[in-house]
């Protein structure tokens, strides 16, 4: 492996990190201030169309699909480290790209397994940034780290299918510019293989029948900059066939495909999010006297710094590896690498905002700093996409076989 970044990574590198010291940081203010004369919380600041405007117009736009076709044609590898930084600010940059989640996954999923007039219709909108999406899976009434308990049905009638359920934690369900919804559901409840009885849908917004019922808290943080969370009821949703992505029964598997590459992202972000409290540490500790000496020269602030310097390094060592391994083996070779950068990842930037909001003291935990929301966010990686729990479930299981 070669731990140099090529020519063309090192170009949008430069240019993106000009990018988030001219338009982004000084946005983070402004977007506050927009939303807070906002008719609803839920509308879209007018700040970020300027910032997608400026950030297409560099080029600087869906680099984190490999298709050349429709996205950068970066690899992983590439791609890694330009979502390290646009971690240090996780609400605006990523949406400015046009590669925030959940979108990004929906448009790979249309990518991989939609059909023409599905990419057409959807896939055209979400890559020119015009539109929004959500990809329903998760429910408040089973377990839903393990996808098999989905209970929401999609029931086949004639040339339509009919969809019937409650979902919650919907990301991006509350901004109006979310015009469609992945949902999952199961169109063989009885089959056999519990792994072949789902399948994924198209459902407009503007459906009959499809409620957006209310907005879920993350910590106390509504996350108005992403579109929220929302709990969403089908009522016998209607919609053509045609609307299927892929066949039937294929849901567990595109579910799994689009996982993959969405774990990896949130781990390069969550980077990004890491560098960023330690550079608000640094500068607190230099700024900041008590007990007669600057913080910086506290041993425990020294400590915590050194800690965070050294795991950081080596995060992002394994996710480059990771991403190295999935664009030279594939994302299924990649298996255990992804588990693991989802397991390690956000324990690790968990515990390093944890220090700095502690650094910070009562600003830690105010709106005046990013830390208690980059907290939040990072807390919450602990859960989405899968539990720790799970990861670590699956992950020792392989390594045990090996001598069963």
């Amino acid at each position: 492996m070669d731990f140099a970044f090529d020519a063309r990574t090192e170009e949008l590198r430069g240019k993106l990190l000009a990018f988030m010291d001219e338009y982004v940081y000084p946005a983070e203010a402004v977007e506050h201030e927009q939303r807070a004369q906002l008719a609803s919380p839920w509308e879209t600041p007018a700040i970020f169309g300027e910032l997608k405007a400026e950030a297409r117009r560099q080029g600087l736009w869906n680099l984190f699909l490999p298709d050349s076709e429709y996205g950068a044609g970066l690899t992983n590898l590439q791609y890694a480290p330009l979502a390290e930084i646009t971690g240090r600010s996780p609400h605006l940059a990523p949406a400015a790209l046009n590669c925030a989640a959940p979108d990004t996954g929906n448009m790979e999923v249309l990518t991989q397994f939609g059909d023409e007039q599905q990419k057409k219709q959807w896939l055209e909108p979400l890559l020119a940034g015009e539109i929004r999406s959500a990809f329903a899976m998760t429910e408040p009434e089973v377990a839903s780290s393990d996808a098999t308990n989905i209970t929401t049905l999609i029931e086949r009638d004639g040339d339509d299918y009919v969809i019937t359920g409650r979902k919650w934690y919907i990301s991006g369900a509350m901004n109006p510019d979310c015009k469609i919804f992945i949902v999952m559901g199961k169109t063989d409840p009885e089959g056999p293989d519990v792994r072949r009885q789902q399948s994924m849908v198209l459902v407009p917004r503007d459906t009959p029948g499809l409620d957006v019922r209310r907005a879920m808290q993350v910590y106390g943080y509504g996350d108005h900059s992403h579109g929220g969370h929302a709990e969403v009821f089908f009522d016998h949703v209607r919609v053509p066939v045609s609307n299927l992505i892929g066949e039937e029964g294929g849901g567990f598997g595109i579910a799994q495909a689009r996982l993959g590459p969405g774990r990896i992202h949130h781990c390069m972000r969550l980077i990004g999010m890491a560098e960023r409290a330690i550079e608000l540490m640094c500068r607190r500790a230099v700024s900041r006297t008590a007990f007669g000496k600057p913080l910086a020269q506290q041993g425990v602030v020294q400590n915590w710094i050194a800690d965070a310097r050294v795991a950081v390094e080596q995060l992002r060592l394994l996710v480059l590896k990771t991403a190295w391994m999935m664009d030279t083996v594939g994302n299924r070779g990649a298996h255990t690498e992804i588990q693991a950068i989802k397991i390690a990842t956000p324990r690790t930037v968990v515990d390093i905002l944890d220090k700095a909001v502690q650094l910070h003291g009562a600003g830690g935990v105010s709106q005046d700093f990013p830390l208690a929301e980059l907290w939040a966010a990072a807390r919450t990686l602990k859960l989405a996409d899968g539990p720790d729990e799970v990861h670590q479930r699956s992950l020792a299981h392989r390594e045990i076989k090996k001598y069963a």
